[in-house]
């Protein structure tokens, strides 16, 4: 290991410095590398393993792996999704003196797919569409707090699983700008046009290799992701104006946005001079109202959408219980307790890899709404659990370090399908 290895961390690993530094990154030996599906980028990745979790490791420039772990840092603090910084390694060279690039570190996110690995073998028209939607609210989101992307795609985004919905997690740092004084109109148009240009570009690209599903329209897809961002962006931000005797719009404008995954901290109201007319704008606008509000009830912390499905059963919970709403805390504890731990305690052992436990939560309220649809009768939850592990989680894929998909180079885990069965089927 050459003496002039220079590291920056914020919490140092000392595992970090095991790893063959010396050694250019696509020649890395196997016994330094855990196989996951990665996106499309410029730079060599490979992922290893640190105290046993998953990093990513990027070679690129010393002063811009530096210039994107500020940024990832500055990005965490201001609780934008991203991937989490770990170290910038600088300073590599080979046994012989041969300088060597620079290397980024950031963490694995658990339970995160690249986008290719979140169909199986040809992109659907509904996935599609929740993919778009995942990436227009996360540059919402960025955009909000100043930040300009400069090469929004769905290859520098990974992807979770959010109660049929996904939530988009920024990976590729490099090229964005955080803006103190926010972004211009054409700053934020310019990120737009990248997303619908790179969007369209890799639909098509998985159109010419046979991995899409008939109906899918790439730059109908593309043209998603504008019209998705143009209306969310006006939920947050649009003036109102309406008669004085219509201020309950105030509260249906807060309500809106709740519904939406936001909270406002700040409004803007003006009464014109005559005192007949109010305008309203939101001023401070922050994502995560259901999230905040379980974490409140629970401490469970999980995604937007997770996080309104449980609630939405733990208020049905308080409702058959007999509690009333200013009971809801106690409420909060009994439904944490009596319906979502045993849930999640009746996943076995070597099944919890496949799905973190608030979407196997939402699953399993899917998978007894189906039988009760079915059966036209109410289903015990025993059976509905038994049910669901049987014929629909033990067959799906391990999210927690998921494998790439089958045409792909890297191979899903020996044992997880029979040749009959259709990986779609597992999507």
């Amino acid at each position: 290991m050459s003496e002039s290895l220079h590291i920056t961390a914020a919490e140092f690993d000392p595992q970090l410095l095991t790893l063959p530094w010396s050694t250019r990154l696509e020649d890395w030996p196997a016994s330094a590398i855990v196989k996951l599906p990665k996106g499309i980028s410029r730079h060599v990745v490979r992922f290893s393993e640190l105290s046993g979790h998953v990093v990513a490791v990027k070679e690129t420039t010393a002063a811009m792996a530096q210039r994107e772990y500020e940024m990832l840092g500055s990005l965490h603090r201001l609780d934008v999704p991203c991937v989490r910084r770990v170290a910038v390694i600088a300073g590599r060279a080979t046994e012989d003196g041969t300088p060597l690039p620079a290397a980024l570190v950031t963490a694995h996110l658990q339970f995160s797919m690249p986008y290719r690995a979140l169909f199986t073998h040809a992109l659907r028209p509904d996935t599609a569409t929740r993919l778009v939607d995942a990436l227009a609210l996360l540059l919402v989101r960025l955009h909000n707090v100043g930040f300009y992307w400069g090469d929004v795609s769905l290859s520098n985004t990974l992807f979770r699983r959010d109660a049929g919905a996904f939530a988009a997690y920024l990976v590729d740092a490099e090229t964005g700008e955080l803006h103190e004084n926010g972004l211009t109109d054409g700053q934020r148009e310019h990120d737009l046009d990248l997303a619908r240009t790179n969007i369209a570009g890799e639909i098509m690209d998985l159109a010419a290799s046979g991995r899409l599903e008939g109906g899918v329209d790439p730059i109908a897809v593309a043209d998603g992701i504008v019209s998705a961002y143009r209306a969310l962006w006006r939920a947050l931000h649009e003036q109102q104006t309406f008669s004085v005797s219509e201020a309950w719009r105030i509260t249906e404008r807060v309500r809106h946005l709740n519904e939406l995954g936001f909270d406002i901290d700040e409004m803007a109201i003006q009464t014109t001079g005559d005192g007949t007319r109010v305008s309203i704008q939101p001023k401070v606008v922050d994502a995560g109202h259901h999230t905040r509000r379980l974490i409140r009830l629970t401490g469970l912390d999980v995604e937007e959408n997770q996080a309104r499905r449980l609630l939405n059963d733990l208020d049905e919970f308080r409702v058959r219980s007999g509690r009333s709403e200013d009971e809801e805390e106690l409420a909060a504890h009994e439904w944490l307790t009596e319906a979502f731990e045993p849930v999640v305690r009746a996943i076995p052992f070597e099944l919890r890899a496949k799905l973190e436990p608030a979407e196997v939560y939402h699953q399993v309220l899917e998978h007894r709404w189906f039988l009760e649809e079915k059966r036209e009768a109410s289903v015990p939850l025993a059976e509905v659990l038994t049910s669901y592990i049987g014929d629909v989680l033990r067959h799906r894929r391990d999210e927690a370090t998921i494998m790439g998909p089958l045409t792909e180079t890297l191979t899903a885990p020996t044992g997880t399908l029979s040749p009959e069965r259709d990986w779609r089927d597992l999507v």
